[in-house]
């Protein structure tokens, strides 16, 4: 474990996240930084399996990003081969479930009344929040990797190509479209909107953050997460990869080879950055800033000033998934599936559990009730809690989102 500044790294990076992420049509003579191997843990944490059960084929062996859809007392799942469920968050109970005859690759996104997913022919479509019944499908230009999000009145779908569409709820009627800019390579991964009732905040693979006024797709202001350096389209990628994190009034942001920042969400002014990699969402508690970097250490920030507090540096190149921050601890998962526990404090590993073969890559999800939702690439759903040496189980509420201007 490290207490220094930043691990600097890019000689292996993009060797390991051409395999990692999907990226093809370009070769490197770099280095490949292996994973390190599952450290050995003095496990003083465990992990409680509450209810377990399978959704499908999970991801079915696609590079997908379909995390369930936490909806309070109801969660709603979908896999690659088109089964959707919605199951009792508490008990893992079975509500309903629906075989769809499309195979899907964004969701499960969601307002009061409907569900949204794209499927692999591009195709946007509502479904009932009662029972999943199919109520309307619109074309998209092209794929789209991140969910749909809707405010109600309208949905918001992003494609592979940089075009955020808006459609009414309604009917799926079309109310317009922005076209963004991509660079020529850029990571099989993407950040779903933020949809709220007069902007919409895009995240682009050119490392742009952008408002687009609800009503109109007009833009209203953008903001340089990461700008492009280097010789090489490998060395030039500055994805954002996950969903900005709100916070009161403003967003927190991370990108690849970019920045972490926080940005006024009304004017696009930058509040404060620091250099930093991330293909994941920062998480916030006890006043800290939690960051899975994209060579795979773990590292804490102190949310007053920004200055690291931490750096757990035994998960490396493990392609870590965002940290779900639960009461004085920290859970990450990784490729190979296995479930990290990290103190708060410290970084300290604490526990450890292997939870799906096929692997983890959605985040893990904090449910109402404060339990650990965990969804894996081959169809395992769970909730859990931690119970500690001492049999006691933590637990707490919905993490609080706290300023840190």
């Amino acid at each position: 474990m490290k207490f220094a500044g930043n691990r600097l790294f890019r000689a292996g990076v993009f060797s390991a996240l051409v395999a990692a992420l999907g990226i093809t049509g370009c070769s490197t003579t770099d280095t490949f930084e292996q994973p390190v191997p599952v450290p050995e843990v003095d496990s003083s944490v465990a992990l409680k399996t509450v209810w377990k059960m399978s959704v499908g084929d999970g991801h079915d062996g696609d590079f997908l990003y379909l995390a369930p859809l936490n909806a309070g007392d109801v969660v709603y799942a979908a896999s690659a081969d088109g089964e959707l469920v919605a199951v009792n968050s508490e008990t893992g109970k079975l509500i309903w479930e629906r075989e769809l005859q499309d195979r899907i690759f964004a969701g499960v996104g969601g307002d009061l009344e409907q569900l949204y997913l794209v499927t692999r022919e591009a195709d946007l479509i509502a479904l009932s929040r009662e029972d999943g019944r199919e109520l309307w499908r619109s074309a998209l230009p092209t794929e789209a990797l991140a969910a749909p999000q809707s405010n109600g009145s309208l949905v918001v779908a992003q494609t592979t190509d940089g075009r955020v569409l808006a459609f009414d709820t309604a009917d799926g009627e079309i109310l317009w479209q922005y076209d963004g800019v991509v660079p020529a390579l850029s990571l099989r991964a993407a950040a779903a909107p933020l949809v709220g009732g007069d902007v919409v905040i895009a995240a682009f693979s050119n490392g742009k953050l952008m408002a687009l006024a609800a009503d109109s797709g007009q833009p209203l202001w953008q903001y340089e997460v990461g700008q492009p350096q280097g010789r090489t389209e490998l060395e030039r990628l500055v994805d954002i990869a996950g969903q900005p994190l709100v916070l009161e009034s403003a967003i927190m942001v991370a990108g690849y080879q970019g920045k972490l920042a926080l940005v006024d969400i009304r004017t696009g002014q930058e509040i404060w950055s620091r250099k930093a990699s991330s293909l994941q969402a920062p998480m916030i508690g006890g006043g800290n800033i939690y960051m899975s970097s994209a060579n795979g250490d773990v590292v804490a920030y102190r949310g007053s000033d920004r200055r690291e507090v931490w750096l757990q540096d035994k998960l490396s190149w493990r392609q870590l998934t965002q940290p779900a921050v639960y009461e004085n601890y920290l859970v990450v998962g990784d490729y190979e599936g296995y479930l990290h526990v990290l103190s708060a404090d410290d970084g300290r590993l604490v526990g450890q559990t292997h939870y799906d073969s096929d692997g983890l890559r959605v985040p893990l999800q904090r449910l109402a009730n404060g339990n650990l939702m965990v969804f894996g690439n081959g169809g395992k759903l769970s909730v859990f809690t931690l119970r500690e040496r001492n049999g006691s189980v933590r637990t707490q509420g919905s993490a609080k989102r706290q300023s840190l201007k």
